[in-house]
């Protein structure tokens, strides 16, 4: 059975299933006016328009066409109402939930409810509270790693036979001077991710927003999977991994595309890297035999 999304006010209420839904609106904790939407549906409809939905909504008198210009859905066809506004991640709220609860709480929702993180995340609103949040998650990230690297090599984990001791002095050095620079370090990478993402979406015929649409989501996903890095042995892994999925939600929910698309987008540049490879790996020997027989 396919899960309902929820939003009042263009906030997102959450996504539920049918039953919770009628249950929803029996109780009052739903009203019939919230707006509605599941797979197969072309535009956002209120719940007192669902079928199934009719018995447990009161009788209301038709909503106004302010009321159902809405979002459409990812892969939707464009309509001709005015979409309705994004209300942020709580990142956007933070001088109201507070800075570190903020940044908490979009933590939570991009890596627990992605879809709903994404659908709500703004498109446009300038590049610097972004580029501050993957700052904050990716510098906590790289300093964790940091720690467990120290601690192995402390260890005698990795650590080098020839001089231990002077492997960990050139080490500690080596961080000292990395996490100074690792603000300027991850802001560059972020810039660039961004851009070479957004380049593949062009060439998938994907990019229906700005670069600005493409780096919020690279900021917002590094930033908050970054912290997993914590996880011991298995971090970096996990950051990985959980990284490429909350990339390609974000550029699907964001840019409003099917989510095949979005990870042809995604995996393009290792595609294109592998291509390379395998034709350098068949061009090469057959030059060197070639300048051998000449």
């Amino acid at each position: 059975m396919a899960m309902i999304h929820v939003n009042r006010r263009a906030t997102s209420l959450g996504t539920f299933s049918e039953e919770d839904v009628r249950e929803g609106l029996r109780a009052g904790r739903f009203a019939p006016t919230d707006l509605g939407w599941r797979e197969g549906m072309a535009t956002w409809q209120p719940l007192s328009q669902f079928p199934e939905f009719g018995a447990a909504t009161p009788a209301i008198p038709p909503p106004p066409a302010a009321v159902t210009s809405t979002i459409p859905p990812a892969g939707a066809g464009s309509t001709s109402e005015t979409p309705a506004p994004r209300s942020g991640l709580p990142w956007d709220h933070r001088q109201e939930r507070g800075f570190f609860n903020a940044f908490l709480e979009t933590l939570q929702m991009v890596l627990g409810r992605p879809t709903d993180a994404f659908m709500a995340m703004k498109r446009e609103g300038g590049l610097s509270e972004p580029l501050l949040y993957a700052l904050i998650g990716g510098s906590f990230g790289l300093i964790v790693y940091l720690i467990y690297s120290f601690i192995f090599q402390s260890l005698g984990i990795f650590a080098s036979r020839n001089n231990p001791l002077l492997h960990l002095v050139g080490m500690g050095i080596g961080w000292v001077l990395l996490l100074i620079f690792a603000p300027l370090l991850i802001a560059i990478g972020v810039f660039i991710n961004a851009a070479i993402l957004h380049v593949c979406l062009m060439l998938v015929g994907g990019a229906r927003q700005s670069f600005e649409t493409t780096f919020r989501v690279v900021c917002f996903s590094g930033g908050s999977v970054s912290p997993l890095m914590i996880v011991p042995l298995c971090g970096a892994f996990i950051v990985g991994i959980w990284g490429i999925v909350l990339r390609c939600i974000g550029l699907a929910r964001a840019h409003e595309i099917d989510t095949g698309r979005a990870v042809l987008a995604v995996f393009l540049p290792l595609i294109v890297c592998c291509g390379a490879g395998i034709l350098l790996a068949i061009l090469f020997p057959a030059a060197i035999a070639l300048s051998h027989h000449h």
